[in-house]
């Protein structure tokens, strides 16, 4: 979801990250559409961080080998397996038998080349399902197919009330209850389990100015923004830091850093990083809690020198940060309580695609009218 900004700045981080993304086997095509960069961008930013270099001194990109790799398996699949697997039985099994066989391995492979290996006429093929079938059974067969892909697409994070929305939006009449009763037939779920940890502070921290107190209202982007500090735990560089800068008129995570320790320098990298994207008017209000990091005088410089008045929330009082809480609670509840990190890196990569692919583009919001963060932003930049 989510237009192709093409004046959008990219920071130095994001940009490695899809170099690493696309040299761990994503292809250009998917890396464009997951976060709304042009392929044009990615091939450049590919050249210029890790360029390929042959034996006689010319290039070859990455995204050229896979597909040759892909083409090369896909012709040694159709001209071995299918001939050298069913060529040899097709005069032994009966017609219904190679149909099922078809049918087993459209998902695999072009249902002309199946036939025709096979020895079954199309026509053969497509006349078997002529069968007496009622309207009902039929849009239901359709609906959770429907349902799967987007069952898939969330990584099964959706439940049905998001899927139900999804469905209208593409055109689907269906009740929410009809949604919920395919999903169960057809064992789909959500995976987002709830898990809550009371935490407690026996700091003695000194009030600051409230400036937010509460009110998240606003009229366009780059008003009011919220920052926290979360946790992430791995095998074996023990527990990271995930520092990020919420938008709350879009609710779009506009600017994260991720490291081993949790040090004023984090929160710093996190505001620079939005900064940069998104260029705030003078008299941004930039609320958080009253953590060390944001209270420090290297962190009040900064946001002196870009004009940020700066507002924290009171102590003991939660509600005061609820939308960047929130955000931390649906990483932790859609991402982290479902995977183990093996160490920094392996984490650091997972932040940057739940963030940037997924929660910023792709999934949809109640509060935002079902739309997500890049379609809020992309309105108010078109208006």
């Amino acid at each position: 979801m989510g237009n192709k900004n093409t004046g959008k700045k990219y920071n130095e981080d994001f940009k490695k990250m899809i170099v690493d993304l696309y040299n761990s086997g994503s292809s250009a095509k998917d890396l464009s559409s997951e976060y709304g960069v042009s392929e044009v961008t990615i091939y450049a930013w590919v050249k210029k961080f890790s360029p390929i270099q042959t034996e006689d001194g010319s290039t070859v990109t990455a995204d050229e080998i896979a597909n040759m790799k892909k083409q090369m398996l896909r012709l040694q699949e159709e001209n071995e397996n299918l001939k050298k697997g069913y060529g040899h039985i097709c005069e032994k099994i009966e017609t219904d038998k190679l149909i099922d066989v078809i049918v087993d391995l459209q998902d695999q492979h072009a249902t002309q080349t199946l036939c025709s290996v096979l020895g079954i006429p199309k026509s053969t093929f497509y006349q078997s399902f002529k069968k007496t079938e009622s309207n009902r059974e039929s849009e239901n067969k359709q609906l959770t197919k429907r349902i799967k892909e987007i069952h898939e697409e969330s990584k099964m994070r959706y439940g049905a009330p998001k899927i139900h929305k999804i469905l209208q939006k593409g055109g689907f009449k269906v009740s929410l209850k009809r949604v919920q009763r395919l999903m169960k037939a057809a064992g789909l779920f959500s995976i987002v389990r709830k898990k809550f940890r009371p935490q407690s502070s026996k700091v003695k921290v000194i009030d600051r100015d409230n400036l937010l107190n509460q009110d998240f209202t606003t009229t366009t982007i780059n008003e009011k923004w919220v920052a926290d500090i979360s946790y992430i735990n791995t095998l074996r560089d023990g527990w990271c830091y995930l520092a990020s800068v919420m938008d709350l008129h879009s609710k779009k995570i506009v600017g994260y850093s991720f490291g081993r320790t949790m040090v004023t320098d984090l929160v710093i990298k996190a505001l620079n990083n939005a900064l940069d994207t998104q260029h705030p008017s003078e008299g941004l209000i930039l609320h958080s809690d009253l953590g060390s990091q944001y209270t420090s005088e290297d962190f009040q410089k900064l946001c002196e020198t870009k004009k940020i008045k700066q507002s924290f929330s009171k102590k003991g009082c939660p509600y005061d940060n609820a939308c960047i809480e929130s955000f931390h609670a649906i990483l932790k509840k859609e991402e982290v309580h479902h995977v183990t990190y093996l160490d920094y890196k392996t984490a650091s990569l997972a932040m940057f695609q739940f963030i940037e692919g997924w929660y910023n583009r792709k999934r949809i919001h109640s509060s935002l009218g079902y739309n997500t963060p890049q379609d809020i932003e992309d309105q108010v930049k078109i208006a």
